[in-house]
């Protein structure tokens, strides 16, 4: 049964993880002798280009990711924000400048991500379409048209769930894997002297020979292992093991093979250097391999789109996002999930970017700075991990990131070429999401500091005058609490201005599990609190709706008497007051208070009966 649950998680995974990084054969060598730095197509520089493709997947992905980086989860879940939470200091002794200054670092690389989400569905798409093109130039009028139409079904998809995406994208990128692998093996036959380019020699010669303009080159190179970080970031859907798995045996080798395919290509023919890939291909086989590139890379973007909604999950959990609706969409792998209003921002964003840069070309510049400034401090902040939670010694994790680093800050440099390019987008957008992050995050940090100073224990309370004067009336009331020593806010606010108390009062915790479903002989357990008070924790699985009906039904069954008929669950309706307080520049605190509307209603997420709700303001000074 696991064996069975393995395979099926791998083969969706090659349609969601994998789409990015395994459609680079493409337009990856073409860039690299074709494009804008596009060097001379000559024996040395076909084999030096080759070594440097072999060795920045063997590096970047194999080594580091694969081998390294993966490791580094928090709780099943990978990408920077994940890591970034396993340098949080929970303790304040940890809280120092320095270990602030990095999570802000860490914070920012995520939020680059967000960026690249929006460019490589646009890029995907609009190059797959593009390559309609080859078969009849009538379809040139339609690119933009089809982009956008075709986008629009893939997000709204989305709502499907990761494993129907993937179930349904997998076979077909299964198929484009083993075209990949024949088209190449095709080639390499009777020239596998290509092979030797796996010596980092020629890598080391390549630059000697071409000095400046051989690292500018690296830029076309990184194409190659763009994908990598969504690919950490898309761990929580299917788990370390079959993203391994799917490497070792089905990517990594199709990929080798094309690109050593297209290198052979390229030695005895390089006058197909406009388009080595499609070059490759038989007369009578090209509409049909141009439609399955052209499916192929369409579901390249996939990755991006989920490792958003990872993202997104883990920012909300870490305090940086308010609480947005996330849908759990598997039964049996919690990390599956589809986050709405990411899911239309991206969708908005990316139509947008079709329409403004209208080719792939233009955006092809945007590609790069975005990724290898995350892949950097990937390297940063696995570096602190390695030696705090893994006791690593300093001189290993030097030794093992300065390694990651060298990789990551070659490519870097040579990337940032591209900024008046294009690449200045991701980075706007990377600086917008981090405003906004970093926002929430501060806005919570005042506002808690506030309830602290106010809070009032269980206790004192009923030791006051305000409990002892309160008339007692008939009912059930629910309260939303987190702990049972502290009084909600929205009880204190009745009991001062109402002056009643009801002669039962639940202080009702709901609580997730990280598993999908709790039994219902194990989701209820009382206490008993004195002088009318019970504190009751629901515990629900991560696939489960937290239903107040049912809850309620629950804790009846579970031998609490509870009258039906005369419930009222008091919610506490946060009411922002902006005020003149040099907390937040006011800017901030505007778009705080914008934010807060984005949070699900809790009568919704709850699904309380409105005719038992009742909300009471609880003003808030930011």
């Amino acid at each position: 049964m696991q064996k069975d649950n393995t395979l099926k998680l791998s083969i969706a995974a090659l349609g969601v993880v994998f789409g990015d990084i395994g459609t680079s054969p493409l337009y990856a060598i073409k860039e690299c002798f074709y494009g804008e730095y596009g060097i001379s197509v000559s024996p040395e520089n076909i084999l030096g280009v080759l070594s440097l493709i072999f060795w920045a997947l063997t590096l970047v992905v194999s080594v580091k990711y694969l081998s390294f980086v993966l490791n580094a989860d928090n709780n099943g879940e990978g990408g920077i924000i994940a890591l970034t939470s396993l340098v949080n200091p929970r303790d304040t002794k940890r809280k120092t400048r320095n270990r602030m200054i990095l999570l802000g670092i860490g914070i920012f690389a995520a939020s680059l991500l967000y960026g690249d989400g929006m460019i490589t569905p646009a890029i995907s798409v609009m190059s797959a379409l593009e390559g309609l093109e080859v078969i009849t130039d009538k379809m040139t009028p339609f690119v933009i048209p089809l982009t956008i139409v075709i986008l629009l079904v893939l997000f709204f998809f989305q709502k499907k769930g990761t494993a129907k995406v993937g179930s349904f994208f997998g076979p077909i990128v299964f198929v484009w894997f083993i075209v990949l692998a024949y088209l190449g093996a095709v080639h390499l036959w009777g020239n596998f002297s290509v092979f030797k380019a796996i010596n980092p020699f020629y890598a080391v010669k390549f630059f000697a020979s071409n000095s400046l303009h051989g690292f500018m080159v690296l830029g076309s190179v990184f194409l190659v292992v763009t994908g990598t970080e969504a690919l950490y970031a898309d761990m929580g859907h299917f788990g370390k093991k079959p993203i391994r798995l799917t490497w070792s045996f089905v990517v990594f080798p199709a990929l080798l093979l094309n690109y050593f395919g297209q290198g052979a290509l390229l030695l005895k023919h390089p006058e197909y250097v406009k388009n080595p890939f499609f070059s490759m291909v038989p007369q009578s086989f090209l509409i049909p391999i141009v439609i399955l590139a052209t499916m192929a890379t369409i579901i390249a973007s996939q990755a991006v789109i989920t490792g958003s909604f990872s993202l997104t999950r883990q920012a909300i959990e870490m305090g940086y996002l308010p609480r947005l609706k996330v849908v759990h969409t598997s039964a049996s792998q919690e990390g599956q999930i589809y986050v709405p209003v990411i899911n239309w921002i991206l969708m908005v964003a990316t139509i947008g970017l079709v329409i403004g840069f209208r080719s792939s070309t233009k955006l092809a510049g945007a590609y790069g700075v975005a990724v290898t400034s995350t892949m950097l401090v990937t390297t940063l902040l696995f570096f602190f991990v390695a030696i705090e939670k893994w006791n690593w010694s300093v001189r290993k994790a030097l030794l093992i990131c300065g390694l990651f680093a060298v990789v990551d800050l070659a490519f870097f440099f040579a990337n940032v070429s591209k900024i008046m390019h294009g690449a200045w987008f991701p980075l706007l957008i990377g600086a917008l999401f981090f405003t906004i992050l970093s926002t929430w995050k501060k806005g919570r940090a005042v506002l808690y500091e506030k309830y602290k100073a106010g809070v009032v224990k269980l206790d004192e309370f009923k030791d006051s005058e305000m409990f002892k004067d309160a008339v007692k009336v008939r009912g059930d009331a629910f309260f939303l609490a987190g702990t049972p020593e502290v009084v909600p806010k929205a009880l204190l606010h009745n009991v001062e201005h109402n002056k009643v108390l009801h002669s039962q009062i639940i202080l009702l915790h709901f609580k997730t599990e990280n598993v999908p479903r709790v039994p219902n002989s194990e989701k209820i357990e009382i206490k008993d609190l004195g002088s009318g008070f019970r504190y009751v924790v629901a515990r629900f699985g991560f696939i489960e709706d937290k239903s107040f009906s049912n809850t309620v039904s629950l804790i009846k069954a579970n031998g609490l008497n509870i009258h039906l008929d005369d419930i009222s669950v008091f919610l506490g309706k946060e009411k922002l007051i902006l005020t003149d307080e040099k907390s937040m520049p006011l800017w901030r605190k505007r778009l705080y208070s914008g934010l807060s509307n984005l949070m699900v209603d809790p009568i919704v997420y709850f699904n309380i009966p409105v005719k038992d709700a009742i909300e009471i303001g609880v003003p808030l000074e930011l």
